[in-house]
């Protein structure tokens, strides 16, 4: 007498059915489509090369789309993460130089003191005054009053071009930092501006504009959101 045996679903067939079932529900668009005419189908009977086909398709696109979306979203936190962790230390440096010294280094051009690194423990001390954005430095400044500012000021900016390339700038600001300045700051933004750690004084974008140009300042409460 003749035995007829189960037929067993390949190893992987059911792999293939449970990728497939476990494909995100999102409307009645595609993908539901798909799920339901793949798993509609008997898992004993296999797939078509067509269908195994388009499901590698269909999952290669969301890869992509994951990546594409995702992966730049994560680098501009992770940039401004460092950024502020970054000014928060060199800020901690300056005031303890200044408790040591009596006094706050002298102004340098696009660059961090040298001096403070006595005070400074971290990954990226060496990498200065290069910050985390590309093309983007650290830029010390101590500056005395004027008709800008009436106080002594001692901050840390970040400049995001170089000199003069207001096109550049204001390109840069708006691809790295719109999920943290003002659609209208960035509007306004050029080669003066930047983002700036304000340790005392009248802290602003840069030493020959006004307080109100464009620029964020990083830990002036609600003043980060004006200049």
């Amino acid at each position: 007498m003749k035995i007829s045996l189960p037929r067993k679903t390949p190893r992987s067939h059911s792999a293939m059915y449970k990728a497939i079932n476990g494909l995100p529900k999102i409307g009645n668009g595609f993908l539901d489509v798909l799920r339901g005419r793949l798993i509609g189908l008997k898992p004993t009977g296999g797939y078509t090369m067509v269908e195994l086909t388009v499901v590698i398709v269909v999952l290669g696109i969301l890869a992509s789309l994951t990546y594409s979306v995702g992966v730049p979203r994560y680098r501009e936190r992770t940039y401004y993460t460092r950024m502020t962790s970054e000014m928060n230390t060199m800020g901690n440096g300056m005031t303890l130089y200044a408790a040591k010294y009596n006094d706050y280094p002298a102004d340098v051009v696009r660059d961090v003191p040298a001096s403070i690194k006595e005070f400074l423990q971290g990954q990226y001390i060496d990498t200065w005054p290069d910050a985390p954005y590309p093309g983007s430095v650290y830029d010390y400044d101590n500056w005395p009053p004027d008709s800008y500012g009436p106080n002594q000021t001692y901050q840390i900016s970040m400049r995001m071009c170089p000199a003069g390339d207001d096109a550049g700038c204001k390109a840069n600001a708006k691809k790295y930092l719109s999920s943290h300045v003002d659609a209208a700051v960035l509007d306004g933004w050029d080669s003066y501006s930047s983002v700036y750690f304000c340790i005392k004084g009248s802290c602003r974008s840069h030493q020959n504009k006004p307080m109100t140009h464009p620029g964020y300042c990083i830990n002036c409460g609600k003043k980060s959101q004006i200049f």
